[in-house]
């Protein structure tokens, strides 16, 4: 039977991890082997305990513990699961969880760029895209629209910061990713993507551009599709050292799309030829 704590003490050491643990303090790149990160909701959950991340504790809303959270805290194990009712709940973590659930979890290490695109076909690469929310919308996005990996400059926002988690619905658990080096991008990255066969597409608005339907693009045997910061997009350089420059055609006078929009219309289109030889 499971045994729930009670919480009385909103100070508890325990409770840390969920309201006065910053996410670089979760990350913790002085120890890796201690990072953990916070999922939350039981689908969420779920798909990151699919995905093989060992559970540290579990905060759940009092009234799930019988009802959406049921079926995920008898997959926990013997973890420590605290309860409180949704009103406490929300003065310790500052806003109110989604479906009543959170849970504490140690990350893994990273595989390595060559590992995650070995077998990849079409892949994203994320140059220093530093909102979590875009960054989880991309993930989604890639997982639904048939992107084999993704890969992230040093300087994005961690896929395994909670926003970006809840944001992305888990599939920041489903679909294969890593950081380049520090060092590695834009020279050393693209070094490896061309060894590894990858032919590189910039999106861009540049006057050289060709559109993201463009039938020599979508014939690439393996491709990877390079999307740029909020605001300033790609740094010139990427674009300069990329065999493609890519647009999505707009119309009304609008020039851009956010770069979580454009990555699903991107993915979209690139992806047609996995969706085929999935088939």
């Amino acid at each position: 039977m499971l045994k729930s704590i009670e919480i009385t003490d909103f100070q508890a050491p325990e409770l840390d991890v969920y309201a006065r643990t910053s996410e670089n303090q979760l990350v913790n790149r002085a120890n890796p082997a201690e990072g953990m990160f916070i999922a939350e909701s039981p689908r969420v959950i779920e798909r990151a305990l699919d995905a093989g991340f060992q559970p540290v504790s579990c905060l759940v809303e009092k009234r799930q513990i019988e009802g959406e959270a049921r079926e995920i805290l008898e997959r926990l194990g013997e973890i420590p699961v605290y309860t409180a009712e949704m009103e406490v709940l929300a003065q310790i973590t500052g806003f109110k969880l989604t479906r009543g659930m959170l849970c504490a979890m140690y990350r893994k290490p990273l595989p390595s760029v060559e590992e995650v695109i070995r077998d990849a076909k079409r892949i994203a690469i994320l140059e220093n895209v530093v909102n979590p929310t875009n960054v989880g919308a991309i993930f989604r996005s890639a997982a639904a629209l048939h992107m084999d990996a993704v890969l992230l400059t040093f300087d994005c926002s961690n896929p395994l910061y909670r926003r970006a988690v809840r944001v992305s619905m888990g599939t920041v658990f489903q679909i294969p990713w890593t950081f380049f080096e520090k060092e590695e991008w834009p020279d050393g990255g693209m070094d490896i993507l061309r060894k590894m066969g990858f032919r590189t597409a910039a999106l861009a608005l540049k006057d050289d551009s060709v559109s993201i339907d463009d039938p020599h693009l979508m014939e690439e045997e393996k491709l990877a599709l390079i999307l740029g910061t909020e605001g300033d997009g790609l740094a010139a350089a990427t674009i300069a050292d990329c065999d493609y420059t890519v647009k999505i055609p707009m119309s009304h006078g609008v020039d851009s799309l956010n770069v979580a929009a454009a990555s699903a219309v991107a993915f979209w289109q690139v992806g047609q030829k996995n969706q085929k030889n999935r088939a």
